[in-house]
């Protein structure tokens, strides 16, 4: 079995060095160049590049077009190395990369497997870069998945729609399907099911939309008739996607997301560092640890002891002492070690607002684990004490950018777009104009690697923001003149941002001649079709009617099907009432849990405050809830501090139906303190409160 496992290894990688025939280039290569004298190597090493090319494949969910076709790449161009080359002049530094990238993405994929945790995988594929080589571990963890569980097949399916466009570029999934589907003979020797589960992951990544449908016929007319290459997708096409409701009958074949996540992981790091610290047992604490089963996730608990030690300082010396012992013994290695501090110097920026002394204190820990020697100071990314004012306007541009990211998909996942606003109050305040329109481009650039339902949430939260329109204009401007690198990824940019670019006007958020303007300032090729485009659709008939309408309108829904931000507040106003008269502790948690929505739990917070400040015969049934959620780890310390902070700002409406509603909330930010499970560092300015609505 071993012998067999090895000479596929070596048959795959051999298939992996050759020229990809699906390769696009964005180029016209002109084939009329006569032949150049180069020897074999020489030809070979010019395939193993372009067997790299980031650009192969169909690259955009939302965008899979019947004009898309594969352009015919002459590979004895002598043009051809110059343009289409990876960089990779050393063959043996290339072999070499490749290899190790290899390594990493199988500890990564059993890592995932073990952890259920998407934001880490996303997070340890960005360290690890090379993205040119992420085809790999799309190959990798589909075909690791396949001689495994439901349960894998399940989260490696739920994984790749999940990284798409975000972290793993569309071309590396298109060229990573590709070399699944053409080693398929060599995944049926150990796998003898394998062409049946390959089908149902190439159906599973159609209906999910990161694989085109053309996707099949292309690879059928490139694979040997009598391949099992061939057979995957003829059984994807005739048995999965031409079934009546395929879409559903595929998603729930290996039973749908699993309700296990890292979460539940996370719940139990906390209960046993709380636990070591009052007991002081290392016995019993190194038994938890073992008994968690996830070697590939203890950075977990090195970054939640690191921040306890911060925020407790009490029990510093019991937590880093944990620490030690657990590296000395081996329970905790060394490279686990390193990625939980690196995880903590990531979040620094963010620890500093709750702990201000955050990074003076990460510090001194540095300081005193290296000169133990239990971790090596020199693998960590550099801790700035500078907190000056050097580059200020760039750095907080690039801060603030990081932020619109996650305010726009969380946005895009809750659909609130008070939310959104509230955000940008707080971290704009009286902004520049460059700010919002960084808000503006990144909103629409990360909708149009999106389906038409997050392109229109796009629509309605620009219309609603009243930004002013020549901050809209600058951002559309931004956005026109990066069309050319756009169009390398994004095939229909043209008509995508054309849209876009129509409907702000529609909307009333650009007037008409704002585009004359645009078209005036000097820019791309593509970005005046972009904006001739636009001009176009609004001289239609009936234009207003059909760009409102071209993406479906009202995209205002969460993940959770059928459910809007306003039925999510009500879900959680029903359980708190469930749960005040029934008592059921384990039922209210579940139901926090099954929201969803872990980024939206200061609403929990907020209205169980509310509810204690309304009602004070139950005020200590909900204090209970509010403890467990924070202990358990399903309400963190970000969010509850978030919760009462909402509060304070509505303080003042609640004086309306609650005279000493004042007095009431600063005694529950008090106990609160004292209960464990609000900050310190968390103070209430009865003047500063604004007059947001209380539930």
């Amino acid at each position: 079995m071993e012998s067999n496992n090895q000479q596929q290894q070596q048959h795959q990688e051999l298939v992996e060095s050759k020229p990809d025939p699906l390769s696009i280039s964005q180029l016209n290569i002109s084939s009329s160049s006569p032949l150049p004298q180069v020897n074999m190597a020489e030809e070979l090493l010019k395939s193993h590049r372009h067997s790299l090319s980031p650009n192969d494949g169909l690259p955009s969910k939302e965008t899979w077009g019947e004009s898309l076709d594969v352009v015919d790449v002459d590979f004895t161009d002598p043009n051809y190395d110059t343009i289409e080359g990876n960089g990779h002049s050393d063959p043996t530094s290339f072999d070499a990369d490749l290899c190790e990238y290899k390594k990493k993405a199988t500890i990564i994929v059993e890592e995932y497997f073990s952890t259920n945790d998407v934001v880490s995988v996303a997070n340890e594929l960005k360290e690890l870069g090379m993205a040119e080589y992420r085809y790999y571990f799309v190959k990798k963890l589909v075909s690791m998945a396949m001689d495994r569980h439901d349960k894998e097949k399940e989260m490696a399916a739920f994984l790749l729609s999940t990284l798409y466009a975000d972290v793993i570029d569309p071309p590396e999934v298109y060229r990573g399907f590709n070399k699944l589907v053409t080693s398929a003979d060599d995944l049926s020797v150990d796998i003898p099911d394998a062409v049946d589960v390959l089908a149902v992951f190439v159906a599973r990544a159609i209906v999910d939309d990161i694989l085109p449908p053309a996707f099949l016929k292309k690879q059928m007319n490139l694979l040997p008739d009598d391949s099992k290459g061939v057979e995957v997708l003829r059984k994807a096409e005739k048995s999965y996607l031409a079934a009546p409701l395929h879409a559903e009958v595929v998603e729930k074949r290996w039973g749908g997301a699993d309700n296990w996540t890292a979460e539940d992981v996370k719940g139990r790091i906390n209960e046993l560092l709380k636990e070591y610290v009052m007991s002081g047992d290392k016995k019993e604490a190194f038994r938890c640890i073992k008994g968690l089963k996830v070697p590939f996730f203890h950075h977990e608990i090195v970054k939640r002891a690191l921040i306890m030690a911060m925020e407790r300082r009490k029990a510093q010396e019991k937590l880093l002492e944990l620490l030690k012992e657990a590296t000395e013994v081996g329970l905790i290695n060394s490279t686990q070690v390193t990625k939980g501090f690196s995880r903590i110097i990531d979040l620094i920026e963010d620890l500093s607002l709750d702990i201000p002394e955050a990074r003076s204190v990460l510090q001194c820990f540095i300081s005193k684990a290296a000169s133990e020697g239990w971790l090596c100071a020199s693998s960590l990314k550099t801790l700035s004490t500078d907190s000056g004012e050097k580059l200020l306007e760039n750095s907080k541009a690039n801060v603030f950018k990081d932020k619109v990211k996650s305010i726009v998909r969380e946005y895009f996942l809750s659909g609130d777009a008070l939310e959104v606003v509230h955000c940008l109050e707080t971290e704009l305040g009286a902004c520049s104009s460059q700010l919002r329109a960084i808000f503006v481009k990144y909103l629409i650039t990360l909708a149009m690697d999106r389906k038409k339902r997050e392109k229109e949430m796009a629509c309605v939260l620009l219309s609603s923001l009243d930004f002013p329109a020549k901050d809209v204009r600058k951002a559309f401007s931004m956005l026109i003149e990066s069309a050319d690198d756009t169009a390398l990824d994004n095939p229909v940019v043209v008509e995508d941002l054309a849209m876009f670019l129509a409907r702000a006007v529609v909307d009333e958020v650009l007037a008409p001649r704002d585009l004359d303007e645009l078209l005036s300032q000097p820019g791309s090729s593509v970005g005046e079709k972009v904006i001739q485009t636009a001009k176009t659709l609004l001289k239609a008939r009936l234009s207003g009617e059909r760009i409102l309408r071209c993406w479906g309108g009202g995209g205002v829904e969460t993940n959770s099907p059928g459910c809007t931000a306003s039925e999510v507040k009500e879900k959680i106003q029903v359980l708190l009432e469930e749960y005040v008269s029934g008592g059921d502790l384990g039922e209210a948690c579940r139901c926090v849990k099954e929201l969803g929505m872990p980024f939206f739990h200061h609403e929990v917070v907020k209205k169980s405050v509310v509810r204690i400040i309304e009602e004070q015969e139950k005020k200590e049934r909900v204090w209970k809830l509010l403890k467990v959620c924070f202990e358990s780890g399903l309400v963190t310390i970000y969010q509850m501090t978030k919760g009462f902070k909402r509060v304070g700002e509505s303080v003042e409406d609640l004086c309306l139906d609650v005279p000493d509603a004042v007095e009431k909330f600063k005694s529950c930010v008090v106990r609160a303190k004292v209960e464990g499970f609000l900050d310190e560092s968390f103070a209430f300015e009865e003047e500063g409160s604004s007059s947001s609505a209380a539930t």
